[in-house]
């Protein structure tokens, strides 16, 4: 059923899969007035939208998949109908979309507005990609297992309010807090084709609400919505205490909102309360044996409290009172952020929870020493919950816990408010206003600080004490909104009188009271036979305006003198929520959940029953903990887009475009045996895969001239085989080349084998840019000794990498196919894709916004001196450090880079990831976190253990200006090898002179022509070569492992770093690598494992001393191994247990702990050296793609960087003129989509070329195109844009 634009209602898409293969996403939101279809590219499963109308936007569902199928149902091979999009993603050789086909509306309409959804069905659409990718039997196990994550009843969503904080938030849609986005990763693809809302943003846990309230009085709604952190997933035994993201595992903010509804746009009160569940905040781990056993091992770190810090301070930030003057019945002094942490565990002698206790008390001790809290103030109450069941029952036990939370809840409160649907209204507001579309909210008081429950598992325990305090303040949140549940207010009677309601018995009397009936009015008195008084209030009854009045009550005080149909409403939710959280962290339901029902009559029914039951779910707890939590784990990280680099190996950093398809078109006419219309457009078009193209007999070769759609570096040549009877007729070989016009082409290829295949086999040829004569004739075999090396692979790294071209105006490609010497047939020819990276021109040259970022980040890579030499060394470990932020250092001697990055990034000459071990693609491949629009950000050049006291100067080396960057390597060689032209190097000096080499910015090739130019065979400072093969496997091997392990650490700063302000730096950083060797500082270090310096050892030296975590051994930093050495040596079974499950090396990236050089043995520290070189190559292509992109900009309009404002008021100028002088038409001739097809002559002091094809109002201020002097006609072949298909 499709829908037109006049029934708008909810959000509908439609997955449409036509007879071609071709996928469609047709999504119609319910917050805007038309419909919006995206293409999945059949080739990389890139999503494209461009947002022309009547091409992929449209006034109505239905005109949109009339367009899609031609109006012809038979063309559609499938069809899924679904609610809301919830994520997609390429992997390797197929792309997964997850949608939601049944949703739940289970809280309908907020406060304000706003439904909250839960998905209740979900489909995953699996879309068959035709890139071949190379995927291993266990890649391919993991996209099944992360297709069978289990999604319905456990996610939900709002498409129109922000709830991933505090009810109400501040913030838009669009800017929701990350800690509690499950499917950030997953949505990042339509984020990067301008389309954020189209797939919603994705929260865990669970979301419901109720109606309560009763005859004669004023009713009302609750809803619990609970938000679990994804700062630590995962399963019971692999997610306990602390990660190396300062996040706690089964970690789940609760939120009561309790409100009035109104008719008629009155203003709705409301209010909120926060608390926190979450295992404790230290570091600890507990193993299971086997599949029976009956108590788990607990295992807690050495060093337990590192990060236990860093979480306090991220509540002290979430839960401070944003506004002071709405806070005034806050009981602490003004600024203090109360933390009250309620420990349910058991604390008995002898129980294996009492070392947990213990440390739990023993970390808030060492909180306090560090005097960082600030004005955090954190309370520990201990309750052991079972043993007090045990031994006083249930009802005494939540009179115990009551009495214990008065004074915090109290003193923290609730966030009270309302909400008006006019915003005049607001102007009578006394606090704090957030607005929205219509009207806002006016806050009377804000929460300040929260109470946090924890058990072992922040389970069973955790959600009955949670409900019970949740109820003493539902309670209050209802008298707040007036809204009383008082039994009296709701009869207007005694309870004694109606006792036979709901089967009660009246409220029991202290001792020495007496209840009486006045006979005339028959309402109840009291008479205190202690004092001889009598009174017409019950003795129990506070008054009416006293807040919090049930904490002092027993439990059948509290019984008697409350409704009981609320109360047990909202026990209904809290057992659902109970089930969920179960389910997610064990995979079974909660246990000892009887408890909830205790207000209920029939309890002790059931409490034989529940026992049973308990039993039951814990056996199949400890069982399918002990054989499902490794693979639920792997689970969750793969959805949340963790470790892909580990569990999904083939992923992209981000899909290449294939540039071949319409707007492309071939430039001349593809001979044919016989006629055809389009002159061969048919073999760049994916709805002819099956195409078989007969070219004229008896050709010697035939030449195709492509048309790309958009500027690029081609990257890869896609070619489908297609023949005929005989299979040698498809060609043997291809040359290739490409360039920006017709008449500049350049060879890249040349006599590309072509195996022969048999039909519709997919081919990928990888292309590099243009390389230089002169470079192959001195760097690889040319390079090489007089010896054969039929064995040699530099599994270390490319010690002999060419570079080619790098160039982002490339827009026409000739393919030269050549027959094979056995064909008998003419030639034939199948489909032809060619793959690319663009840069984001369209966003760049028309979006203001794009404007500014990208000439801000344009003049940043303009004015970095010697580029990779003078890297950004900003640590962006430390987030909104004010020293490494905006402002930019640079220095020769340590450019910073980031833990096993050599696999970091696109290799942006062939567009594949870069492998430097060809063996394997353990430790080499991509994070997938980096936006595929943004080829500027220097988001991976950072070293994540870079610290404040390392941070360079911005200072250039006079002598490598003066004597050139080639002398200067040839003069640090001679120091290496004391002018022995470098003979008799060992391991470690050969690596040192790699990592001069690429400080200064010499190619392989630059190398290599200044070592013959000495007389040095640059094969004989090969380190691939200096070590036997045996030994040689070895280390590649420890390095792609140590490659993993700086990975995690990177990714988990990057993660720690949410909800913070910065994350704390290391002493050492990563690698401890220097470019000329350092000495021992001498003194205090005891190690002594390089020369000290005599000068070093005075009494005045400040050198950095720290503790070896293997022998305690006080070193100084020259001493030390890089952080990467503690990984290698720390990364034992019991650790990976402890220290975040599957996620090994996790502990580390926060723990400031390091390890001498004495206790490293040689192969580690050469290990360090290996990674290093591998990152400065990951770097160096980065640095040289960057260049490119800035040389591509400035030739079509050049950088203005001192004018940025008045740029991007100028484009905002230029296309309102635009679209008035085309009455809204479309300019075929406009750049990046039109070009020339010629190189036209240009004078030296004119502006760009393509700056006349570039969007009105872009380039610099009243610039202007000119001819060189003396030409008296130009002309200006244009290759027009729009689809030419």
């Amino acid at each position: 059923m499709v829908r037109g634009k006049s029934d708008r209602g909810d959000t509908s898409v439609v997955v449409v899969v036509l007879e071609t293969n071709e996928v469609y996403i047709v999504v119609s939101l319910s917050t805007a007035g038309d419909t919006q279809v995206i293409c999945v590219d059949p080739t990389t499963g890139a999503l494209r939208h461009q947002g022309k109308q009547g091409e992929d936007l449209f006034d109505s569902e239905a005109a949109a998949l009339k367009h899609i199928t031609n109006g012809s149902r038979f063309l559609s091979k499938s069809t899924t109908y679904a609610k809301a999009v919830l994520g997609y993603a390429v992997l390797g050789s197929c792309a997964l979309l997850l949608v939601a086909t049944q949703l739940s509306a289970t809280v309908p309409r907020l406060p304000g507005g706003g439904c909250v959804y839960t998905v209740v069905e979900s489909q995953w659409v699996k879309i068959q990609l035709q890139n071949p990718q190379p995927q291993g039997s266990g890649e391919l196990k993991n996209i099944k297992d992360l297709a069978d994550l289990d999604i319905d009843g456990k996610y939900y969503f709002c498409e129109t309010r922000d709830i991933t904080r505090p009810f109400p938030s501040r913030m838009a849609i669009q800017e929701p807090d990350e800690e509690f986005v499950w499917n950030a990763w997953l949505s990042r693809p339509f984020k990067d084709i301008g389309l954020p809302g189209h797939c919603v943003i994705l929260l865990q846990g669970f979301a419901e609400c109720r109606n309560f309230g009763a005859t004669g009085q004023q009713g009302g709604l609750v809803a619990l919505i609970a938000r679990r952190s994804r700062l630590h997933p995962g399963t019971r035994y692999l997610a306990r205490g602390l990660n190396a993201c300062s996040g706690t595992g089964n970690e789940v903010e609760c939120e009561q909102i309790v409100w009035a509804p109104q008719k008629g746009g009155q203003v709705i009160p409301f209010n909120s309360y926060i608390w926190r569940r979450g295992t404790i905040p230290i570091w600890w781990g507990a193993e299971i044996k086997n599949a029976v056993s009956v108590e788990a091992e607990i295992y807690v770190a050495d060093d337990p409290y590192n990060g236990t810090l860093q979480y306090y301070q991220r509540l002290g930030r979430r839960y401070g009172s944003k506004s002071s003057e709405v806070n005034a019945t806050s009981k602490k002094k003004p600024g203090m952020v109360p933390i009250v942490c309620v420990n349910l565990l058991r604390y008995a002698e002898g129980k294996p929870e009492t070392i947990l206790v213990e440390h739990f008390k023993e970390s808030l001790k060492y909180l306090k020493s560090t005097g960082k809290l600030g004005n955090t103030w954190i309370q520990l109450i201990n309750y052991d919950w079972h043993a007090t069941v045990k031994l006083k029952g249930q009802q005494q036990t939540v009179e115990g816990l009551w009495r214990h939370l008065k004074a915090p809840t109290m003193a923290i409160g609730f966030s009270e408010g309302k909400y008006y649907s006019v915003k005049q209204q607001l102007n009578e507001c006394k606090g704090s206003i957030i607005c929205n579309d219509d009207g806002g909210f006016c806050m009377d008081n804000i929460q300040n600080g929260v109470v946090r429950f924890n058990c072992a598992d922040s389970l069973d325990r955790t959600n009955a004490a949670s409900y019970f305090g949740a109820l003493q303040v539902f309670v209050e949140q209802c008298s707040q909104l007036g809204i009383s549940l008082d039994i009296d207010a709701m009869f207007g009677l005694s309870a004694s009188r109606n006792s036979e309601y709901n089967g009660r018995s009246a409220r029991s009397l202290p001792p020495g009271w007496e209840e009486r009936f006045d006979s005339v009015t028959g309402k109840s008195f009291y008479i205190d036979h202690n004092t001889r008084t009598t009174s017409w209030e019950h003795p129990c009854q506070e008054a009416p305006h006293k807040r919090w009045k049930r904490f002092d009550m027993t439990f059948e005080q509290f019984k008697s003198s409350t409704m009981l149909a609320p109360v047990n409403h909202l026990a209904e939710i809290f057992l659902l929520a109970g089930d969920i959280h179960a389910t997610l962290y064990t995979g079974s339901k909660a246990m000892h959940s009887e408890i909830l029902n205790i207000f209920k009559e029939e309890t002790g029914k059931f409490s034989k029953f529940s026992a049973a039951q308990n039993v039951k779910i814990t056996l199949q707890r400890r069982f399918h903990n002990y054989m499902n939590d490794s693979s639920r784990q792997k689970q969750f990280e793969m959805f949340l887009g963790l470790r892909l680099y580990k569990h999904l190996p083939s992923i992209p950093i981000f899909p290449l475009k294939v540039l071949s398809r319409p707007s492309g078109c071939m430039l001349k006419p593809v001979p044919c045996i016989t006629p055809m219309a389009d002159g061969g457009s048919s073999l760049l078009s994916f709805k002819k895969k099956d195409i078989v193209w007969v070219c004229q007999q008896g050709a010697d070769y035939v030449e195709l001239f492509i048309y790309l759609g958009e500027p690029c570096h081609v990257s890869q040549l896609l070619l489908t085989v297609s023949h005929g009877v005989e299979d040698s007729s498809y060609p043997a070989t291809v040359d290739v080349r490409v360039g920006s016009s017709i008449d500049s082409l350049k060879l890249v290829v040349e006599g590309a084998c072509i195996p022969q295949c048999s039909n519709g086999t997919n081919l990928l040829i990888p292309l590099t840019g243009r390389i230089h004569p002169e470079d192959l004739a001195v760097t690889g075999n040319s390079a090489r000794p007089d010896v054969q090396e039929s064995t040699y692979l530099p599994l270390l790294y490319d010690f002999e990498e060419l570079e080619g071209e790098v160039n982002f105006l490339n827009r026409v490609v000739a393919l030269s196919f050549h027959p094979s010497p056995m064909a008998r047939t003419a030639i034939t020819l199948g489909e032809i894709e060619v793959l690319g990276v663009s840069l984001p021109w369209v966003d760049m040259l028309t979006n203001s916004k794009g404007v500014a970022q990208a000439l801000e980040l344009l003049h940043e890579k303009a004015y970095t001196p010697c580029d990779l030499a003078l890297k950004n060394i900003a640590d962006s470990s430390s987030p909104g450090n004010d020293v490494h932020g905006s402002e930019r250092s640079y220095t020769r001697s340590s450019p910073s880079v980031q833990p096993g990055g050599s696999g970091n990034f696109v290799d942006f000459l062939t567009g594949d990831i870069d492998v430097p071990n060809q063996s394997k693609i353990t430790g080499n491949t991509s994070f997938g976190n980096e936006d595929q629009t943004n080829f500027f950000d220097d988001e991976f050049d950072v070293n994540p253990f870079a610290t404040a006291s390392e941070e360079p100067v911005p200072e250039v080396n006079n002598h490598v200006e003066d004597c050139g960057s080639t002398q200067f390597y040839l003069e640090f060689l001679e120091s290496l090898s004391q002018n022995n032209k470098g003979k008799s190097l060992n391991f470690e000096q050969m690596m040192k002179l790699e990592i001069k080499r690429l400080y200064l910015d010499l190619s392989a090739a630059e190398r290599d022509r200044a070592l013959l130019s000495i007389g040095v065979i640059p094969a004989t400072v090969d380190p691939n070569r200096s070590v036997d093969y045996s030994y040689l496997l070895k280390l590649s091997s420890l390095t792609d492992k140590l490659a993993l392990l700086g990975h995690s650490v990177f990714e988990d700063r990057a993660n720690a770093s949410i909800g913070l302000e910065k994350v704390n730096s290391h002493a050492v950083d990563f690698w401890n690598i220097s470019e000329n060797g350092e000495s021992c500082s001498g003194g205090a270090c005891e190690v002594r494992a390089v020369s000290s310096l005599q000068a070093s050892a005075t009494s005045g030296n400040t050198s950095l001393f720290v503790e070896c975590s293997q022998c305690e051994r006080t070193a100084c930093k020259a001493c030390c191994a890089g952080k990467g050495a503690f990984l290698l040596l720390g990364n034992t079974y019991r650790d990976l247990k402890i220290y975040g499950g599957n996620q090994g090396g996790g502990y580390s990236a926060l723990a400031d702990s390091s390890v001498c050089k004495s206790c490293c043995n040689e192969m580690i520290k050469q290990a360090l050296y290996v990674d290093y070189v591998r990152v400065l190559h990951s770097m160096r292509r980065k640095g040289r793609a960057e260049k490119a992109a800035l040389k591509a900009v400035n030739q079509v309009c050049q950088l203005e960087p001192n004018r940025i404002s008045d740029s991007v008021h100028s484009v905002q100028s230029g296309l309102r003129q635009l679209k008035q002088l085309l009455d809204d038409e479309e300019s075929l001739a406009e750049f990046p989509h039109a070009s020339f097809l010629h190189t036209v002559e240009t004078a030296d002091d004119s502006a760009p070329l393509f700056s006349l094809l570039a969007p009105l109002g872009s380039g610099v201020h009243k610039s202007y195109w000119k001819a060189p002097q003396g030409n008296t006609s130009v002309e200006f072949p244009i290759v027009l844009g729009g689809d030419m298909g």
